[in-house]
């Protein structure tokens, strides 16, 4: 069976604790090399996941015929640029989210994808591959919760490392960008629409400037969507899904244990059912996923212009909070 060859640019923690342990498992994938800046860095992570190939830079590993395709896993900042590299250097990209910075980035390198349409390119929103979402979003689109009509989500963690990158302004850091951008996502995703209106809450932390406590509303006209997000609260993560005629509750929207399983809870006026899903990492199923793609050379599960959408609301948060008003997109 063939496997797709993947790089990895940089050592970045998500990619060698989850995401590539995650990819050496799937049925469409082989790591074959990583690369980072430091090359002893490099090649320690490579003897530890036991990647035949390690580079010291992004360069070398882009210059490698072998490989394929590109995993993005670098600080926000440089998710545009360096994906955009992979791109002339003729890889396929799955890069982390956010997809960038800023609306006129995602657009950026959404302009520059159209330019090798033989590519593929996905942002990497693990989230929607789990089996857990694609129930949620059938009981959702079947109407077994009646219509729906708002989505209410939680998403938490506690981090005050002042040399952590989501503390970090200047490269992007902060709590919307780094996890309320799954709840924008996943609003979205089940309304299936864009908002049409947005208002921002923003509390910024005194040192470090970035947001630490944000809410948001999201108006999609059928419906609204409520979220928090925060860094340095006690960590928490649950979403609920609210129809005419029932609801569904996700347990672990994001971060779902690979080690686990799975449940959700479905309710209706005939009480709750719950929903256990086997065992799974989301992030295999997500490689394999965009892998398969690659070679059956059909669209990949998310296109790049969800991404930029998702950035799009984003930024109208961020200028709500600003300015203290609803902004239409």
């Amino acid at each position: 069976m063939k496997k797709v060859k993947w790089g990895v640019l940089s050592t970045a923690k998500i990619g060698v604790q989850k995401v590539i342990p995650a990819m050496q498992r799937g049925v469409y994938c082989e790591v074959v090399a990583l690369a980072s800046r430091d090359e002893a860095r490099a090649q320690a992570a490579a003897t530890q996941l036991g990647v035949p190939k390690a580079y010291g830079s992004y360069e070398a590993l882009l210059a490698d015929p072998q490989i394929e395709a590109i995993y993005n896993p670098l600080p926000n900042h440089l998710h545009v640029e360096w994906s955009i590299k992979a791109l002339a250097a003729g890889k396929h990209v799955l890069c982390e989210k956010p997809i960038g910075l800023s609306v006129d980035e995602a657009e950026k390198l959404a302009a520059a994808a159209q330019q090798y349409p033989e590519l593929k390119v996905m942002e990497a929103f693990m989230y929607r591959h789990h089996p857990q979402w694609r129930k949620t979003k059938e009981l959702v689109a079947s109407g077994a919760i009646g219509e729906l009509r708002t989505i209410q989500s939680f998403f938490s963690y506690d981090n005050r490392d002042p040399e952590n990158i989501r503390n970090r302004r200047d490269i992007g850091g902060g709590g919307l960008m780094d996890i309320g951008c799954y709840c924008i996502s996943l609003a979205r995703f089940l309304f299936d629409a864009e908002p049409t209106r947005v208002f921002g809450a923003i509390e910024y932390d005194p040192d470090f400037q970035i947001d630490r406590l944000t809410s948001g509303v999201l108006d999609f006209g059928a419906g609204t969507s409520t979220f928090t997000c925060a860094t340095q609260l006690t960590p928490y993560q649950r979403v609920n899904v609210f129809g005419t005629r029932g609801r569904v509750e996700i347990e672990i929207p994001f971060n779902a244990p690979p080690d686990r399983p799975c449940r959700i809870w479905h309710e209706t006026d005939k009480g709750i059912e719950e929903i256990t899903f086997e065992t799974c990492d989301q992030y295999t199923i997500q490689g394999d996923l965009f892998s398969q793609a690659i070679l059956n050379d059909v669209e990949v599960p998310t296109p790049l212009s969800d991404a930029v959408a998702n950035m799009k609301v984003i930024a109208a948060l961020l200028a709500s909070a600003t300015t203290g008003v609803w902004q239409r997109l």
